[in-house]
């Protein structure tokens, strides 16, 4: 299969680098395709501004929604953006690779969201009825497609846990993993977790390098988080409550999103 490694680290020295290059030899190893965007070393331009619009004109006030739309229609896009969509397209398999910082992605990565996802490519798409409510949320251009992300963090797993101060990580990264890749279709794949990734010695980077290897051999087969589909009849429409009594007793907040 096909896979793009979007990679956000700015040392080539760090752990993530490092097991970016050991997903990349396992993934090559198993006989599938790979491209890298490394975000840091390509010098990626991380905010979305009136650069990206060349056609828009000085008169015009700049909405970005219906800007990127525009230019994506008419093919106006910035060149850097044009290459980054036509991996995604290429792609079968999407990985974001990131240190998490202050709870999400670094803002170069976030950047890259905000300028690829054009209107028309990620979103914006789809029939608006009675019934449906656009093409998101587990349809969308993306559908057939996988993601995922590795994510290394310094905190300790319990930190990240039920009862940890941090929340649990499946909240953590839900605004990523359901707001950001399965809004325009993917399956999502349970993550790659790395912890306390600042005290990671030897023997434990080999040890989560195999564990890491592991994960990628089951990039192709591995079951996706059980997301909702918005509109698979488990919402009302058009304010897209989830129907009462279809949660799993004692769920709240993000979990009522996840089929169990």
């Amino acid at each position: 299969m096909k896979v793009l490694l979007v990679s956000a680290h700015p040392e080539e020295r760090s752990l993530n680098a490092s097991l970016r290059k050991v997903a990349i030899t396992q993934l090559k190893a198993d006989g599938h395709d790979v491209q890298v965007s490394d975000l840091y070393s390509s010098g990626w331009k991380a905010v979305v501004d009136r650069s990206d619009f060349p056609d828009l004109s000085n008169e015009d006030r700049l909405q970005i929604s219906a800007a990127s739309g525009a230019a994506y229609q008419s093919g106006k896009l910035t060149s850097d953006v044009k290459s980054e969509q036509e991996k995604m397209l290429w792609a079968d398999i999407l990985i974001l690779q990131f240190p998490l910082w202050w709870f999400s992605m670094p803002a170069i990565m976030k950047g890259w969201v905000e300028r690829v996802f054009s209107l028309g490519f990620a979103y914006g798409v789809g029939e608006y009825s009675a019934t449906r409510y656009g093409d998101r949320y587990g349809d969308g251009p993306f559908v057939g497609k996988r993601a995922m992300l590795m994510v290394t963090m310094g905190a300790m797993e319990e930190h990240f846990s039920g009862r940890g101060i941090n929340g649990p990580i499946d909240d953590v990264l839900f605004p990523i993993n359901h707001g950001i890749l399965y809004y325009p279709g993917f399956e999502i794949l349970p993550p790659f977790l790395v912890y306390r990734a600042d005290r990671l010695d030897k023997t434990g980077f080999e040890a989560i390098a195999e564990k890491l290897k592991a994960k990628m051999k089951s990039i192709t087969t591995a079951s996706p988080i059980p997301y909702r589909r918005q509109n698979g009849g488990d919402y009302t429409m058009p304010t897209l409550q989830l129907k009462p009594g279809l949660e799993k007793e004692g769920n709240v907040g993000f979990a009522l999103h996840r089929q169990e």
